[in-house]
């Protein structure tokens, strides 16, 4: 049994076989995962509204794998999230890359997405797009 680190059987057996340059998305709770997510597996962790969040699943996976590069949706014509300050701060070296709503959405329906997470985040335009890296 395990016992730190992630312990969620679905997304570590998906985290097993997703490989450098494979994709994983981590979405509030706001994000049409059903629709917008292609094929790749999906894991619903929201329990209540606010928990988790997406920076408390990010947090984990930063303990089980590298990224390369992260991706997140402008909300274009708005100010810029605050939790876009947060992503930089969990992933210091890596630019974010942003993308209009519905490119976002694009980019999360690619084969190369392999793991989707929809969670309780209530902040909006908080999603995250990262790219696995080498181990």
């Amino acid at each position: 049994m395990l016992k730190s680190g992630c312990i969620h059987p679905g997304v570590m057996s998906v985290l097993s076989k997703l490989g450098h340059g494979d994709k994983i998305l981590i979405a509030d709770g706001n994000y049409p995962l059903m629709q917008r997510t292609g094929d790749a597996e999906k894991v619903y962790l929201g329990l209540t509204a606010g928990t988790p969040t997406v920076t408390e699943v990010l947090n984990t996976l930063l303990h089980e794998i590298n990224v390369e590069a992260a991706c997140v949706m402008d909300p274009c014509e708005e100010d810029e999230p605050e939790i876009f300050e947060e992503f930089r701060q969990m992933l210091p070296g890596i630019c974010l890359s942003k993308l209009s709503r519905y490119e976002f959405y694009d980019a999360a329906s690619e084969s190369a997405v392999g793991l989707a997470i929809s969670t309780g985040e209530t902040r909006v335009f908080a999603n995250i797009l990262i790219t696995v890296g080498v181990a």
